[in-house]
C-alpha cells in the first residue's frame, strides 16, 4: 500500500470516529466470502457501517483521534472489523444474536460506548444492556406521566363514587 494511500485511509477513519459516538472492534478472522456478505448485510439493516481495517492504520487514526483508546490498542491483532454506530447497543445486540446461532465469528474484541471503552468478549452483555438515548428519554417520561395518571384516576374513580352515592341518595328519595 502506498504511503499517500494509508494517509487517506487514515483520515477517512478519523472522520468516521468523528460523526460516530460509539465503535466496536470485531474479530472476523477466518470467514468466508458468504458470512462476510451476510454480516454486512445485517450491519446495513441494523444502520451499522462496517469497515474491515488495517490495526496500524486503526490505531493511528485513534492516536489522531480525541478518544482515550489506548486500551484498544491491545487488541489490535488478527482481521478488525470496526462497526460504527450512533445506537450504542445496537452492535452488542446484532453480535449476541450471531452467537446465540453457535457462530464463533463474528467475536466481539472490544467497544467504545457511551464514552466507555469494553475490552473483552465477556462485556457482550454489559453492552447489550445499555440504554440507548431514545430509550432513556422514553423512561423519564413513562416515569412522569406515572404520577399524573395516578392522580387523574383516583379523581375520576372519586367523582364515579360520589355520582354513584348521590344517584342512590336521589333515588331513595323518591
Amino acid at each position: 500500500m502506498r504511503k499517500e494511500d494509508k494517509f487517506s485511509n487514515v483520515a477517512k477513519l478519523g472522520e468516521l470516529l468523528k460523526e460516530y459516538p460509539h465503535f466496536y472492534l470485531v474479530d472476523v478472522e477466518g470467514m468466508n466470502a458468504a458470512d462476510t456478505s451476510a454480516l454486512r448485510r445485517k450491519c446495513f439493516q441494523s444502520e451499522l457501517k462496517m469497515v474491515v481495517v488495517k490495526n496500524s492504520l486503526l490505531q493511528k487514526a485513534l492516536e489522531a483521534s480525541d478518544i482515550e483508546a489506548e486500551s484498544l490498542y491491545g487488541v489490535l491483532k488478527g482481521t478488525t472489523a470496526v462497526l460504527f454506530t450512533q445506537v450504542a447497543n445496537a452492535p452488542a445486540k446484532m453480535i449476541k444474536e450471531y452467537a446465540s446461532k453457535k457462530a464463533t465469528k463474528p467475536a466481539l474484541k472490544a467497544a467504545y460506548a457511551e464514552e466507555g471503552i469494553y475490552v473483552g468478549a465477556n462485556q457482550l452483555d454489559a453492552l447489550c444492556s445499555i440504554k440507548s438515548k431514545n430509550e432513556v428519554i422514553a423512561e423519564i417520561v413513562a416515569l412522569l406521566q406515572s404520577p399524573a395518571k395516578n392522580v387523574v384516576s383516583a379523581l375520576q374513580s372519586g367523582a364515579n363514587t360520589i355520582h354513584g352515592v348521590l344517584k342512590t341518595l336521589g333515588e331513595k328519595a323518591e
